[in-house]
């Protein structure tokens, strides 16, 4: 769909709007402008798209323009114009970004209420009630989370970028290695290294680990034995006193056993990620998962006899050959279970994932919807609340990720990865750094992406650690 834009250069704004809205491969066309005059800025649309023309404008007073206001104006008023031609309120409104939490957080932390929030969501970007129930909700939950933070903390990521198999929706880096496991000790040797220098500067620059999350990949790709050498590194090198959440993924049920979950909860992990996506044998199979739903059931099982305080099972509305009934036997399974947290995505089809190119078997918006709105209801109606949510781009139906937990049992390391609340140090191949700086801004730097480049380029990686602690200096 061509967008064209006159007065003005904000594409960005415009385009990633009309995205969430339109198929990328629909014809038609949509004019986007700009006019100053004395007193008056005022923001125009016009969309020529299936069959119909549509048009609107939004105005504010030329000497109360900024960036983000007139942006506002913008997507103010090419939601209004797209409204026509869709027929319908769209879930997010006027609202194009990943974290549409950003600006009911900021309303609560500016001394708002859940009330005058969820009205700023209406009135002002025109969200659907029910959206603007899970936003203020999650922002709530950020506002919690954020009162848990003393100056001083950081939280940890810990990546292992390793996976057994490729599933078919998946475009996180990651080696796949099969029966292949070579590589795994040698980036282990190079992640202990990292680990050892990360835990020397936290502790001479007086920071603490608020949170702990080994990610990937697959981190239970690793044996029992490496993961046992990776947690006892943490414990040796991390002063872990002000630790109050330590989260392993262990994703695929196909890389847990029972001992390796033992082992896990034993050296001070409290906190578990099994991830069924699906509880339909078949449409595992259609995604590339070699496991079976009987698998997850029998993990779950493992990692309760274990003894962690929080498990979280992840579900994904869309699948590849899944339909509304398969998805609701999955949620109903996996709610059946009572785990502490669930968390619904919705599929995105992301470049680097084979389903970007081979798109079959893939449910339409309006099945999406009903999965979306299914799990919605049915968690709500279970006591789960939504504690945090992001949206992605090329999601299906522009919906978005929710996490859902029971009373005081929300994943403090999502809530402060995705809200930015304070500095998040990454370690491993494909981490990324966000760091909080003195004056306020935040700045990221990524690590290497594959294992390779970890481990030739650690001396680098390395370097930039000390980088980072000294470009932190000062922010206490």
């Amino acid at each position: 769909m061509k967008l064209t834009l006159i007065g003005h250069d904000d594409r960005y704004a415009v385009e990633q709007l009309q995205m969430a809205l339109f198929s990328t491969t629909e014809e038609g066309e949509a004019v986007s402008a700009v006019h100053r005059g004395k007193i008056w800025l005022t923001a125009t649309a016009k969309i020529t798209l299936r069959g119909k023309t549509a048009r609107a404008a939004r105005r504010m007073p030329v000497a109360e323009e900024s960036v983000r206001l007139r942006r506002r104006l913008l997507q103010q008023s090419y939601y209004l114009a797209a409204r026509e031609i869709l027929g319908s309120d769209a879930a997010w409104g006027a609202l194009a970004g990943v974290r549409p939490t950003k600006l009911s957080t900021k309303h609560l932390l500016e001394g708002g209420t859940p009330e005058s929030a969820e009205k700023m969501l209406r009135d002002v970007y025109y969200v659907t009630p029910e959206r603007r129930k899970l936003a203020v909700d999650c922002s709530v939950s950020t506002v919690n989370a954020a009162n848990l933070l003393e100056p001083s903390d950081i939280s940890l990521y810990i990546g292992i970028p390793f996976c057994p198999t490729r599933c078919s929706y998946c475009s996180f880096v990651s080696r796949t290695i099969g029966s292949k496991t070579e590589l795994l000790q040698p980036y282990l040797d190079a992640l202990l290294r990292e680990t050892e220098l990360t835990g020397r500067l936290l502790e001479s620059s007086g920071r603490k680990v608020r949170t702990i999350y080994i990610g990937g990949g697959t981190p239970t790709t690793l044996s029992t034995a490496q993961m046992t050498q990776l947690l006892d590194a943490i414990r040796d090198h991390f002063d872990l006193s002000r630790c109050i959440e330590f989260t392993v993924e262990g994703g695929r049920p196909d890389t847990l056993s029972e001992e390796k979950l033992r082992a896990i909860r034993d050296h001070g992990a409290d906190r578990m990620s099994i991830n069924p996506q699906t509880m339909v044998d078949s449409v595992l199979r259609a995604c590339g998962r070699p496991h079976t739903a009987y698998d997850v059931e029998k993990a779950y099982g493992w990692a309760k006899n274990a003894g962690f305080d929080a498990i979280n099972m992840d579900l994904i509305a869309g699948l590849p050959t899944d339909d509304f009934d398969g998805f609701r036997y999955s949620l109903d399974t996996v709610a059946a279970l009572a785990p502490e947290n669930i968390t619904v995505h919705t599929l995105a089809l992301k470049k680097g994932a084979d389903l970007f190119e081979k798109r079959e078997g893939l449910s339409q918006a309006e099945q999406v919807a009903e999965m979306v709105e299914y799990a919605n209801g049915t968690l709500r109606g279970l006591g789960y609340k939504p504690y945090y949510l992001y949206r992605q781009k090329y999601m299906s139906g522009s919906f978005e990720n929710v996490g859902w937990s029971k009373k005081e049992k929300d994943c403090l390391y999502n809530i402060y990865m995705m809200e930015e609340l304070h500095t998040i140090l990454s370690l491993g191949g494909g981490g990324m750094n966000k760091v909080n700086l003195p004056d306020g801004t935040l700045q990221r730097f990524h690590n290497p992406k594959f294992p390779e480049q970890y481990i030739e380029k650690l001396e680098q990686v390395l370097q930039q650690k000390h980088e980072l602690f000294a470009l932190m200096k000062g922010s206490l």
